[in-house]
């Protein structure tokens, strides 16, 4: 089994940044791609960023320029770096992680999510 742990979240005044991370654990052989997705209070889910293997990122149109992600490969670990933040970025925010298990079986793993509210 994969387990996956959200951290950093938190409240911050517009403007102001926060470094979201995601840890992976467990049964891992390899890990090909991971996600940022969010969800705000009566929206729909919303992909914000991934990472591939390839190193290739891609961004909600939103938040291109204000968010990047990245990856410590040596500790499963990914990163969100949000900075200019919003009011309309408060949502919680999840972390997906796609790969390899010890097994050779794919897996896909979603950790329980960070909060993350910006306030006016």
């Amino acid at each position: 089994q994969v387990q996956v742990v959200e951290s950093g979240g938190g409240l911050v005044q517009a403007g102001g940044s926060l470094r979201l991370s995601c840890a992976a654990s467990g049964s891992i052989f390899s890990i090909n791609n991971m996600d940022w997705y969010r969800q705000a209070p009566g929206k729909q889910r919303e992909l914000v960023a991934g990472l591939n293997s390839g190193g290739e990122t891609n961004y909600l149109e939103s938040v291109k320029g204000r968010f990047t992600i990245s990856r410590d490969n040596a500790k499963n670990t990914w990163y969100l770096q949000m900075n200019s933040l919003k009011p309309e970025d408060t949502a919680v925010y999840h972390c997906n992680v796609y790969g390899l298990g010890l097994t050779g079986k794919a897996f896909g793993s979603r950790g329980q999510g960070t909060q993350v509210t910006v306030s006016s």
